[in-house]
């Protein structure tokens, strides 16, 4: 690396070429080229010429910026670089990244940003810099994106040397004109970004030769290549790919660092609760037979009652594998666990453990998460596909040298339970074993077993009688125990913990236990309060007995064998059992009033510990960033555990939760409203940041009397533009995006918990009703998704798109069930039907199986809707033949023709009694008709464009209408609700900003949802009236 100096004749003559680490401190110079021959090169320097080029004067301006901040030396990329010497200049562009890196400074020149240019015409000089900055070439080229990110520090400069600002300084502007993440301007390393969006911040930029695209980016990616130039831009960027592909270099932490992780998952986290050697010694083997590959199915179903010891079994199986070196990943969910008691972290983990337990497998993981940026961010079942399934399916049978083990524990406990996902498996896919159906005989012997090995390792440690206790003591244990490991673990673990106490205190279990035959739950209970007993001494008195009794429930202290208390003391306490839980809030099972936990009352002091933790906690810009719209991505994840210690992350989720179960009375000026006046808005910052704005957006409704309008004055003075929403807007308004493009069709599930819609993005999305959260995304579609529907019992979504599929998904999962012929979708009453609409038919299928049922012949032009009667009978369909026809469902013979429109009817509903059809038609009217006779009951007009959707609410008594304004007027875009009784128009629900293309109300009534050209879907009141805002917004 050769640099530059300033002789005493004020010259710039070249170093000599400094090897390794010995260059002195030095700056660095960016600047854009411009004509060959007006920069001034290496040869020019070597022989004192060129001071008369125009690139002379950035030498200078760098020689004198050297000065003033105290250097000696700079470097110049044009004439520092002997390009004669290929080997040299190889060499150059491969270190340049570095030596950028390692440069005390960085002089940004931009040769196209003056500050002076229109002084004279009384404009800011400010701004005319700042729109030509934005617009500087210097934004648009190859080589200055490594020299943006390299160095720590960058000041930029216009033409007249005037400093504009640092990269810190314009970091905003920075941000919006090449899309980089503030995060990697303020340097965070480049290999802390996806493969992909590291791509991205070079793809607007040009270089003078075609290579140099790739080769700009040798550093961006931290690889080395040869330069080939004249081998062309794809052939240099498939060799970059190779190159970056190759060694996996941090990859292990990429995964980490992007995906949503549990650290302390795996089975080592209790390695200690395994198996005693000789117990369930047959069901070993079983599982043994299965895993090591003699039984084709591909799953271990293993289900039992609680404390059967199903979570011992899959630490064994789980160590067993892992000593062997085939175990791919494991995990063990606890409920209240937090990071272990949630789904979301679930699939995360699983595809880390396999990536690096298969080699072959983590560049297929690595690429997967590459693909998405919003892993995190996708639902359960997308993250399982996108994760897992996805690399997995790349392996092929050379990838690997045998089969390896995932073994998942508790899938009943999480949050959101996951169980029933994997119930939707084949039977004939994995194998099923039931614990409590082993016989009691084996059970008991097992148990014999376990208490022997531990009873004696206690007798050894306390120095007792060799033949301590004795066989009849350990028979009279196993039948106390009456079939239940969590017994004898709790009541081995109570005896240890006694130390030199320990034949005490098997005495006491002996003695609190009723030798008659009584259900296995009643002496767990038995155990459980004998070691609660045990934890206050017997020396206290009374009254110091229930001051004990009450510090135990709040401290845990002396639990050891009921508890897992961690050594280290910011880590949560956990239960060895959950039902030590449900004991401890039972009156009928914990007799005794001072250990019983009143349920209401813990939550009442839960609550209140977590208001006053999160009112010492919570403040504005928590992290200290100090730089408004900083994404959560961007932020690294070590620094949310710095800032948001466990006990504030668990308030702040959990505190209105505990609110409700205690059944509290909110008042103006209590803790709550307090809580809220002041911290109100730190507290959904903080929650952004842990990602889980959807749980406050269930605690914001149950609390919405004491935010609604209260916090208008504090909108900072850095936010120069607020989304466009109606001036009367709601609380409880969001947007939530998620499709790309206009959105088609919307449904409510049965029980209105789920809304679904349909896009022109080819997918059809599922939402939580009251949080609005994304759920899934069902994907398979190869054009435009026309229209969507729930089954009557929710199970199924059906979808109908442009490329002439029907699919059934799986609600639950978003697993594919079958695909039909046809472009729109409708189910029967009962479910068992579905009725697709193909080309002038309709067609019915069978749901359960996709099997073809019968086709509706009749119609002479396109079909456009079809729909089922409440009571299953009929259908009715709407046509480009300007009819409506009613069919008998069982049969398809045709009935009625409903004949009266004077253009395409585009949309038809049976009211929920079945005694009208309505229809809404491109000549601009709604008509109600009645079904058993065909005769119009009445006319609704009012509508200016085409209907082109319509529905029923719940009870019959509104019929709600859209119009499609083609002209995008938007003269004719709200939903108007009308008297179905009367024909009276009872109100208007707008928002939309282009042509409502489905709408439907929830199960209840009271909702009105409206899909749009806009993107969107929009909740809004029954009630509606004209203005009336959405309640929340779907994009």
């Amino acid at each position: 690396m050769r640099l530059l100096e300033r002789n005493s004749a004020d010259e710039f003559i070249l170093t000599k070429d400094f090897v390794g680490d010995e260059a002195p401190p030095y700056a660095i110079l960016s600047h854009t080229w411009g004509a060959d021959d007006e920069e001034v090169t290496f040869d020019d320097l070597i022989n004192g010429i060129g001071r008369d080029k125009a690139g002379y004067e950035k030498l200078r301006f760098c020689g004198d910026q050297v000065r003033y901040d105290g250097l000696r030396y700079f470097w110049v990329d044009s004439c520092c670089i002997n390009k004669a010497n290929f080997t040299e200049l190889s060499q150059a562009i491969n270190s340049m990244f570095r030596w950028y890196r390692k440069a005390a400074k960085c002089y940004v020149y931009l040769s196209d940003v003056s500050t002076t240019k229109h002084e004279a015409s009384g404009q800011s000089s400010e701004t005319t810099w700042e729109l030509t900055f934005r617009e500087s070439r210097w934004f648009r080229r190859g080589w200055t994106l490594q020299e943006l990110l390299a160095p720590s520090s960058v000041e930029f400069f216009s033409r007249d040397r005037k400093r504009l600002g640092n990269k810190r300084t314009l970091e905003s502007q920075i941000h919006e004109v090449t899309k980089i993440a503030i995060s990697a301007l303020r340097g965070i390393p480049p290999s802390q970004f996806s493969v992909e969006e590291r791509f991205s911040w070079s793809e607007n930029r040009q270089t003078t030769h075609k290579e140099d695209r790739a080769y700009s980016l040798l550093g961006i990616f931290d690889v080395h290549m040869p330069l080939i130039y004249g081998e062309g831009e794809d052939n240099a960027f498939t060799r970059l790919r190779e190159a970056i592909d190759k060694p996996l270099k941090g990859e292990s932490h990429y995964i980490i660092y992007r995906t949503p992780l549990t650290r302390h998952s795996i089975h080592m986290r209790s390695s200690n609760r395994r198996l005693a050697s000789r117990t369930r010694v047959d069901l070993l083997k079983e599982i043994y037979y299965w895993a090591d590959g003699k039984d084709e199915r591909c799953i271990f179903w293993l289900s039992g009652l609680a404390g059967t010891g199903k979570s011992t079994i899959a630490r064994t199986i789980a160590r067993r594998y892992y000593d062997h070196g085939r175990l791919g990943a494991s995990f063990f969910f606890s409920r209240g666990g937090g990071d272990v008691g949630r789904a979301g972290n679930f699939c995360g983990t699983v595809a880390v453990q396999l990536a690096n337990s298969v080699p072959t497998l983590r560049r297929h993981v690595c690429d997967a998460i590459a693909e998405r940026d919003d892993i995190a961010s996708l639902s359960f079942h997308d993250q399982w596909r996108q994760l897992v399934l996805k690399p997995l399916s790349k392996l092929s049978k050379n990838d690997y040298l045998s089969s390896y083990i995932v073994v998942i524990d508790a899938l009943d406990e999480p949050e959101t339970p996951i169980r029933y996902g994997f119930c939707q498996i084949p039977r004939a896919f994995h194998q099923d074993f039931v614990l409590h159906n082993i016989s009691p005989s084996t059970v008991d012997q097992d148990i014999l077993v376990f208490l022997k090995h531990n009873l004696k390792l206690i007798g050894q440690e306390r120095s007792l009688d060799a033949g301590w206790p004795g066989e009849e003591i350990i028979t009279n244990l196993v039948q106390i125990a009456s079939g239940l490991f969590i017994w004898a673990a709790t009541a081995c673990r109570f005896i240890h913990e006694g130390k030199r106490f320990a034949a005490k205190r098997l005495n006491v279990i002996l003695q609190g236990s009723n030798s008659t035959p009584t259900a296995p739950e009643k002496h767990l209970d038995e155990i459980y309060t004998s070691v609660l007993k045990q934890s206050i001494p017997e020396e206290f008195t009374q009254e110091e007995r229930e001051e004990a009794s009450s510090m135990l429930r709040q401290t845990l202290g002396r639990l050891h064998s009921i508890l897992n208390v961690p050594e280290d003391q910011t880590r949560p306490l956990r239960l060895h059992h959950p039902s030590f839980r449900d004991f401890l809030l039972d009156q009928t099972r914990c007799a005794d009033p001072h250990f019983r936990v009143e349920e209401k009352q813990a939550h009442q002091t839960l609550a209140e510990s977590c208001i006053r933790l999160m009112s010492t906690s919570l403040k504005q810009d928590i992290f200290g960033l100090d730089a408004p719209g900083v994404l959560v991505g961007e932020v690294d994840s070590s620094r949310l555990e710095t800032c948001l210690p466990p006990e504030v992350h668990y308030a702040c989720l959990y505190w209105v939760e505990h609110l409700q179960k205690c059944g509290a009375q909110l008042h103006d000026n209590d803790k709550v409203h307090q809580l809220l006046q002041t911290h109100f808005l730190h507290w959904l910052e903080t929650l952004s940041w842990m990602r889980r704005m959807s749980e406050g957006i269930l605690a914001i409704r149950s609390l919405e009397s004491m935010v609604r309008k209260q916090f208008e004055d504090k909108i900072p003075e850095w936010m120069r533009r607020l989304p466009e929403v109606q001036e009367d807007w709601s609380a409880l308004l969001q947007t939530l995006e998620g499709h790309t493009d206009r959105v088609s069709s919307v449904a409510f599930s049965p029980d209105g918990a789920l809304v679904a819609s349909a896009s022109d993005d080819k997918t059809i999305k599922l939402w939580d009703a009251r949080t609005g959260a994304l759920l899934q995304t069902l994907k398979g579609h190869s054009n435009t998704v026309w229209s969507v529907a729930f089954s009557p019992d929710g199970k199924l979504v059906a979808s109908g798109s442009a490329d002439e599929t029907v699919r059934l998904w799986v609600s639950a999962t978003g697993a594919a069930r079958s695909t039909l012929e046809g472009r729109s979708v409708a189910f029967s009453m009962d479910g068992m039907l579905v009725a697709s609409l193909s080309g002038d038919v309709v067609r019915l299928w069978e749901s359960a199986t996709g099997t073809a049922h019968s086709t509706l012949v009749g119609h002479l032009g396109w079909t456009t809707s079809a729909v089922f009667s409440p009571d299953g009978q009929l259908i009715a369909s709407a046509s480009c033949d300007k009819t409506v026809r009613l069919w008998d469902a069982g049969t398809g013979a045709p009935l009625q023709t409903l004949d009266g429109h004077l253009d395409t009817v585009f949309s038809v509903a049976f009211s929920p009694d079945g005694k009208l059809v309505a229809s809404g038609s491109a000549d601009m009217t709604v008509r109600l008709w009645v079904s058993a006779t065909g005769a119009v009951h009445s006319t609704l007009e009012g509508h200016s464009h085409s209907v082109n959707v319509i529905a029923f609410s719940p009870d019959g008594q509104l019929v709600a209408s859209a119009s499609n304004d083609e002209d995008c007027t938007y003269e004719d875009i709200a939903v108007r609700l009308w008297d179905s009784a009367t024909g009276a128009l009872r109100g208007t629900l707008d928002g939309h900003l282009d042509q409502v293309n489905d709408v439907a109300f929830s199960p209840d009534g009271q909702l009105v949802a409206s899909a749009s050209e806009d993107g969107t879907v929009r909740l809004g009141l029954r009630n509606g009236s004209a203005g009336q805002p959405a309640r929340r917004v779907f994009m």
